[in-house]
Order: structure tokens, then C-alpha cells, then sequence
């Protein structure tokens, strides 16, 4: 007996039913009640941000696999840090890691402009493909090594770092604009924190802890002092 494909859509309405379940089953029990935020789940299509193979996949539960070993996050993650991160029409966002491009195409929809940076190039091409054909014309992409520092726009009113890092570098503060916000997961496997720094003035700064996670790491993340025997 043949297999059945694994696309759960034959039909268009299929596809807003899985969105639908998504928003209302994974992502308002997780606490995101912002209506502009919810709103915004049904105007970017996730499903056109994951890759072909794995696109039955789009409005489940979990990481998604996109290429060169890294994960899109959970949408209730991407939903969450949206409404934390509160963001606003003037915001200029630096974002580290693009990978499948929606996170970003989400925050450049309530920001003024989003940076964002990809080490890994197949990714970058990747999540530039995905924007493009959305339309995203308040995005700059490259391509580097943002995981420590990404001085060129600084300050910014937002940043994102969508890998975990084992210490926050303090470099990050200081790129930070009066009234800007940081998000990040710091910590070491298994107990991961994240966490939103905002700085209320030049070196003024307040961390409120949200939840603990467990996030792959980026690639390059400042790493704490080790002991050695």
C-alpha cells in the first residue's frame, strides 16, 4: 500500500485551518495575547519561509530543520519574543542570524529597518529568496560574523540574537540606544534563561527574565572563562 504524502493541504482553506490552530492552540496558551501581533501571524505566510521538504510542517510545535544544521524556531517562540520586544514604527532593529528570514520579515513589519546578519551564505541566500518573494523592502541582509558585535548601524533601538550564547557579551549594551531593548537565551545546556535587557540610559540597564528554553548556540558565541586542571 502506497504512502500518503505528508501535506496535510489540498486546499487553500486547509492551510488557514492549520494557521488558525496554530495561533489559537500553541501561541495564545504561551501568553501572547497582543492582537497586532496575532494579526501579524495571518499577514506573513510561514509556510513560505520553510524549505520544500519540510513544509508540512510550518505550523507545528517544534524547530524546524533548514539547512547547514540549524532550526527554525517554534512559532510560539516567534510570536513571544515579537510581543516582548514590543516594537514601534521607529525602531531600527539588528537582528543576528537571518536563517529562514521570517523572524525578520515579521519584526521589519513593525519596525522602521531591520539589519540583519548570516554567517552561514546557503542560509543567507536562503532567507533572501524568502524575503524577496514577500516583499520586504525595509531589510538590509549580509553576510558575517555578528555573534560578538555588529558596530556598522549602531546604536540600535533592537536586537534580536536568534542563537543562544553562553554569556552576553557586554559589547551589546553599549550598542544600545536610550529606551532600546536586547533580547537573547544565555546559559549553557541544559538550563538556558531568555531574557530582555532594556536600557533606560547610557549605561543604565535592567534584565527581566521570561523563560527557560534551550537554544542551539551561535556559531562563534562568546564563551566563559573555563577552568583548567
Amino acid at each position: 500500500m502506497g504512502r500518503i504524502a505528508d501535506t496535510p493541504w489540498r486546499h487553500p482553506m486547509n492551510i488557514e485551518q492549520a494557521r488558525f490552530n496554530m495561533v489559537e492552540q500553541q501561541i495564545r496558551p504561551w501568553d501572547v495575547l497582543d492582537q497586532d501581533v496575532l494579526d501579524l501571524l495571518y499577514v506573513v505566510p510561514r509556510e513560505e519561509f520553510v524549505p520544500p521538504a519540510h513544509r508540512a510542517l510550518a505550523f507545528t510545535d517544534m524547530e524546524i530543520p533548514i539547512g547547514d544544521g540549524e532550526r527554525m524556531w517554534a512559532p510560539k517562540m516567534e510570536a513571544r519574543v515579537l510581543q516582548e520586544l514590543a516594537l514601534r514604527k521607529v525602531d531600527r532593529v539588528l537582528e543576528v542570524g537571518t536563517g529562514s528570514g521570517y523572524l525578520t520579515a515579521l519584526l521589519a513589519h513593525r519596525a522602521a529597518h531591520v539589519n540583519s546578519v548570516e554567517i552561514r551564505p546557503a542560509l543567507a541566500a536562503f532567507g533572501k529568496a524568502n524575503l524577496e518573494r514577500h516583499g520586504a523592502d525595509n531589510v538590509t541582509l549580509e553576510v558575517g560574523d555578528a555573534a560578538r558585535d555588529w558596530p556598522q548601524y549602531a546604536p540600535y533601538d533592537v536586537v534580536v540574537l536568534t542563537g543562544s550564547t553562553p554569556v552576553l557579551p557586554q559589547t551589546w549594551l553599549a550598542r544600545l540606544a536610550p529606551g532600546g531593548r536586547l533580547f537573547a537565551v544565555v546559559g549553557d545546556a541544559p538550563v538556558m534563561t531568555a531574557r530582555i535587557v532594556h536600557c533606560s540610559a547610557p549605561g543604565a540597564f535592567r534584565t527581566v527574565e521570561l523563560f527557560e528554553t534551550m537554544l542551539a548556540p551561535l556559531a562563534n558565541a562568546e564563551q566563559p572563562p573555563r577552568f583548567r586542571f
